[in-house]
């Protein structure tokens, strides 16, 4: 059984607010500038092997390297910021140059995003990965270490995959099946129900929640 192309968008974060339902509750809202975006290249089979759609958003002030440069040329378009991959989208014969809008996602209830997490930068065990802190008492020195890492003589090495300190944040996150509170095409503005990865201002990849 074929898989359902999902409809897919690029977006920019701008901050969460709150709404209140019917009932008078309060529901934390993410604010999402969604589209328009632009057609920058068609990719298919007989060519590049796959089907997708390559789609610039976010206009930039900024001079792009030649083989962008080139790019945007030949499509006729302003420089983007933001250059993503995305499936081709059922429905709707998109070809080079051409813009589509939020209008695309008419009639859908929830949504996935996809973003990069805030960076926190090198991190301990106890914020990274919330383990619990050893004893406090005076003289303690495992407050808040890892503790044990290997297995003594077997297998004689740290496993792959055990959670150490590092780099937190600043990672590829999804976040699936966000309820669509809002979608006003004219203003470009989603509104979606609970918290999206990044800071105000970073981009994002909005899709169908399948």
């Amino acid at each position: 059984m074929a898989q359902r192309i999902r409809k897919t968008i690029l977006g920019k974060k701008l901050g969460m607010s709150q709404m209140f339902d019917e009932s008078g509750n309060m529901i934390p809202v993410t604010l999402i500038e969604a589209g328009p975006c632009t057609v920058l290249q068609v990719k298919g089979i007989a060519k590049d092997g796959y089907e997708a759609l390559q789609v610039g958003f976010d206009a930039s002030h900024k001079d792009p390297n030649k083989p962008k440069a080139g790019l945007f040329d030949k499509v006729g378009c302003e420089t983007k910021r933001m250059i993503r991959e995305i499936p081709p989208q059922e429905g709707h014969e998109l070809e080079e140059g051409q813009d589509f809008n939020l209008s695309l996602f008419d009639g859908v209830e929830k949504v996935d995003v996809q973003g990069i997490s805030k960076g926190k930068g090198f991190a301990g065990t106890v914020k990274r990965w919330n383990h619990h802190i050893g004893p406090q008492g005076h003289g303690s020195k495992s407050k808040r270490t890892i503790g044990s890492t290997g297995q003594s003589q077997d297998p004689g090495r740290v496993i792959k995959g055990k959670k150490m300190a590092g780099q937190m944040g600043s990672a590829k996150v999804k976040v699936r099946n966000l309820k669509v509170v809002n979608c006003d095409v004219e203003q470009n503005l989603l509104i979606v129900c609970g918290a999206v990865p990044g800071s105000p201002g970073s981009y994002l990849m909005v899709e169908e929640s399948l």
